[in-house]
Order: structure tokens, then sequence, then C-alpha cells
């Protein structure tokens, strides 16, 4: 594995690779579900951790999947990781390997509206119950722990209000003996390290960032070996792990992460900065806007801004509609990170399970849009921006 020391595009390019005999310049791609062994005892060797080696693709001891997992925990600073088939499998995963009946989740901020539900829905069924805060009640987590508290969650940024939220203190309040799991997929690697300002766990939709071409669907759990190892156990028995092919996939998409964050993050200011200025929007959205303690947050814990923008209309469900619609380089779709420009309408899509008075209480209503702003040139984003938002 490369040094740390090196930059994060050589190691995006050349971490986690290995040659195989033939010279290939990365790591290929065995579509196996099984490996063969010489002799019994080394099958024991493997099964028993006393070498690393390939074994059984949905235990994850599959070369394309170990030469992933290498890569992915070298972008975060961590020990290990894990790939999975999804984001939201990814999470599942933590939440089952490090809680149980009776055991207390503190979710702080917007969340992914997949995740509400989990937290919400599924694991109050298992007996895991859950408090939610909001950004601005950040400062309450110290207040809300409970003696069977065993995680603080959190997005930050947030989907889809763009809030920041220290981690360095998130994990100051939680204390030692609580985890605090960052998903970092909005920021991604090159923008944010969240193991760096204290974090447990990091989670990743690799489907958006790390994926970054809308052609792979996948999930990552990085973090120090001992709190990854429980979660290893859970993707094995729930059967969650990346398939070969996508690993591959994802592999190759990781070589260009940094080129092509620091170039979303360049245009989104651009858009973000128009946005903000433009009399039809009540309100833009994006770290490089973000004033007082958010600022202060984004100076201490982010090196880049990220490509997602929201904004606020100064009109309800129907007229921003209309202005979306009108839309012609974005297109009107769920997910972000890709290459092309996103636009969606969280109260249609990814926050549309919400009840109404939540989303109310979170702000998040029919004038708010959300942007994945892509690699196209700033100036025709901008263009097609303005005349979706004439009168």
């Amino acid at each position: 594995m490369p040094s740390p020391r090196l930059g994060l595009s050589t190691r995006c390019v050349h971490a986690g690779d290995t040659r195989d005999p033939h010279g290939a310049l990365h790591s290929p791609m065995y579509d196996h579900s099984t490996f063969g062994f010489a002799t019994t005892s080394d099958v024991l060797d493997v099964v028993e951790g006393r070498t690393s080696g390939a074994l059984y693709t949905r235990y994850g001891l599959n070369p394309t999947i170990t030469a992933l997992e290498a890569k992915l925990a070298d972008l975060e600073g961590a020990e290990a990781a894990l790939a999975f088939s999804s984001g939201m499998a990814a999470e599942a995963a933590v939440f089952l390997a490090h809680a149980r009946a009776g055991d207390h989740v503190v979710c702080v901020g917007d969340v992914y509206g997949g995740t509400f539900e989990l937290l919400g829905q599924d694991l109050p069924r298992l007996g895991i119950t859950t408090t939610f805060l909001l950004a601005s009640e950040a400062g309450r987590i110290g207040e809300v722990l409970r003696p069977e508290t065993r995680m603080v969650f959190f997005e930050t940024p947030t989907n889809p209000l763009i809030d920041l939220i220290d981690i360095a203190a998130a994990k100051a309040a939680a204390g030692p003996d609580v985890l605090v799991v960052v998903d970092n997929t909005f920021a991604s690697p090159v923008n944010q390290t969240p193991l760096a300002h204290g974090a447990d766990l990091v989670v990743h939709s690799a489907t958006k960032y790390l994926g970054g071409h809308s052609d792979l669907t996948a999930g990552a759990v990085m973090g120090p070996a001992d709190l990854v190892r429980p979660v290893w156990a859970a993707r094995k028995n729930l059967g969650t792990v990346i398939a070969p092919p996508v690993a591959h996939l994802l592999q190759r998409s990781l070589r260009t992460l940094a080129v092509r964050v620091r170039a979303q993050n360049a245009t989104a200011t651009a858009v973000a900065g128009f946005l903000d200025a433009h009399p039809r929007v009540a309100r833009a959205l994006h770290p490089s806007l973000a004033a007082g303690e958010a600022r202060s947050i984004r100076e201490r814990q982010m090196t880049g801004d990220g490509g997602m923008v929201s904004f606020v209309l100064d009109a309800g469900t129907a007229g921003t509609s209309a202005v979306v619609d009108r839309l012609r380089l974005f297109a009107i779709a769920p997910s972000l990170g890709g290459v092309e420009s996103l636009v969606t309408q969280p109260v249609t899509t990814t926050h549309h399970d919400l009840d109404e008075a939540d989303r109310a209480r979170r702000g998040i209503a029919g004038g708010l849009v959300r942007l994945s702003i892509g690699l196209e040139e700033p100036e025709d984003l901008i263009t097609d921006l303005a005349q979706a938002l004439e009168p």
C-alpha cells in the first residue's frame, strides 16, 4: 500500500493495487464465487486468520474485493474497510453489528430518507430505538445520551440542507464509550476525512462520488480494524457483500476520484454564488456560503466544499416543480455524485416518505431544490439555471 505521505491523487491511482503474474497495471477482476486450496491446512490458515487469502466471495475473501477495500481504507486513512452491495447495506450492517435489542442511537441532523426509515421503522422492531435531533440541536448530544446509547450517527454536510456538523465536538459529547459514525457520502475523502477529526467509523454510499459515473451501486465502511471486524461478520451473514464485477468497476472509478471531485467543487462554488445572488432564490446552501459557526466548522474539518448545492425558491411545491421542469442540462433524478448534473425536489424523492409535519420541522419545504453538480462547464449550468428561473 502506498505511504500516506503520498498525495491523494497518487493514492487514488495506486493504493491497494497488486500486479498479477502477467503484469496487469491494476488488480484484475476475479469473477469467482470460490477458490481452491492445495491442502486442508491451507484452508484452515485462511479461515482462522493466520494467513490472508481468497476463500469465498460472500465472505469478501476475493482478491478483487480485498484490493478495493485496501484502496478505500487508504483514502479515508483507516486501518480497514469493507465494501457492500449498497450504502444502505453498509449502514444496516454497522447498526446491527454495534447495537442490539435495548440499545439506543442518536441521529443528528437530516439524513437520507432510507436512513430515516431504517432508524425509525426497521430497527425499533429489533428493539433498537433512536432519538432524532435537528442539526441545530447538535449541542444537545450529551443531554440525550442514555446508559444504553451505543452510537451517534450523522451526515456532514447533511442531505439535503447542507448543514455542517462538528465531528470533533460530537465525539467529545459522546465520550469514549459511544461510537460516532459519520456518513461521508456528500463530502467524499477528497473534501473531508472524519476519522482524522474523531469519528470512530465512516460510511459511504459508494454509488455516489466514489463511483462517480452513475453506473454502479455500492457501499463502504471504514475505520479501526477492531470496529470493522464485527461489521464484517454482519455482512457475511446478511450476504450484502459487493459483487466482484462491481468492485472492479468501483476501483476504476476511484482512480479519478480526486480530479473529478475537485472539478465539481469549483463548479458548485460558482453555481452557488450565482444562486445566492439571484432575486428568486430565498436562500442558497453550500459550504462556500457558510457563515458564523458553520464557517468555522468548514474551515476546521473540510478541505473542499463539495459538489452538492441546494436552494430554496420563493415559490411553493408546484411553482418550484415548474422551474425544475424547465431545466435542460440538469436531469431530474435522485442520486448524486456523477459526471452529469442532476436536480431533485426532495419532497418528491429522497424525503417524500417523511410525514409532512416532520418535513416542516426540518425545513424540507416544497420550494427546496437539490443540485448535484457534474463535470459540465460552469457557465453552461448557470445559463441553464438562469433560463429556468425566469418568471
